[in-house]
């Protein structure tokens, strides 16, 4: 039996909390960490995100943990996964994978487990070929606490692409359209909503995306700044209700997001989290 391990780098994320604290009370820390063995025919993962903070109670610091096995049979890959969280230790999220690259088909499977007992809750589908220079994926779901069933049918032909999404209650469809190298436009649809997008590349730094929802009025435009690098800060107005801006800098990312009203800020939340090398 062969075994090998790998661990992945930590990513410490640091949140602020709304409030008002003396000190450094409003920062609330995390670090996320995993690792990778393999074991016979079997590839083994586990993960845990806990507060990095001091405490004497270090029972409290984990907030959740998760693993998971992967291995083919045959054509197939299936893995399975595992997730528990902290509010509820006697309960663990499962999600089951099957995938068949040379038959382009895939299952997901999702359930619960626990001391009270063990449900299934979704299972999906995905079935991808080619028609023409198109690609079509047909993606079936369904609740098996409701029996509702809903579908997700993409074509995508490269600068054109159709995505139709249905179920029992509504359908909505999505068209984009690859306007030029530097222009793409897209339409979202459904009975209660029609929004209309256009990204433009303004130049080789700076992206301009408006969207407008023709029945609603709401209007959002996003501007996204190339730093270089790899580096990038993106920036979202959505008026009366919220400006959001994502800065990504080397290993560092930040997001803040202040709801507005009018011309109010009503506060902002901030949360800044980063890969660390140990």
């Amino acid at each position: 039996m062969a075994t090998t391990a790998a661990a992945a780098r930590p990513q410490l994320s640091l949140q602020v909390r709304d409030g008002n604290f003396d000190g450094l009370d409003g920062l609330d820390p995390s670090l996320t960490w995993s690792s990778s063995t393999t074991s016979g025919d079997y590839d083994l993962e586990v993960g845990v995100d806990v507060a990095a903070r001091p405490t004497a109670d270090i029972a409290s610091l984990p907030r959740s943990a998760w693993g998971k096995a992967t291995r083919s049979f045959g054509a197939w890959g299936v893995s399975a996964r595992a997730d528990i969280e902290r509010e509820n230790m006697d309960n663990a999220a499962i999600e089951v994978n099957a995938n068949n690259e040379g038959d382009d088909l895939s299952f997901k499977l999702f359930a619960n487990a626990g001391s009270s007992g063990g449900s299934l809750n979704n299972i999906e589908a995905t079935k991808g070929f080619t028609s023409g220079d198109a690609r079509v994926t047909i993606n079936p779901r369904m609740d098996m606490s409701t029996r509702d069933v809903d579908a997700t049918i993409t074509w995508d032909a490269g600068n054109t692409a159709v995505s139709l999404e249905a179920n029992r209650a509504a359908q909505s469809i999505k068209v984009t359209q690859q306007v030029s190298d530097r222009t793409e436009v897209s339409v979202d649809a459904n009975k209660d909503e029609q929004t209309f997008t256009v990204a433009q590349q303004i130049d080789d730094q700076n992206k301009v995306t408006p969207s407008f929802g023709l029945r609603s009025g709401k209007v959002s435009v996003a501007w996204e700044r190339d730093l270089g690098d790899d580096n990038s800060l993106t920036t979202t107005v959505k008026p009366d209700e919220a400006i959001d801006m994502e800065w990504k800098d080397s290993a560092w990312t930040a997001n803040i997001n202040m709801p507005i009203s009018g011309t109010s800020i009503d506060g902002a939340n901030i949360s800044v989290k980063r890969d660390v090398n140990f």
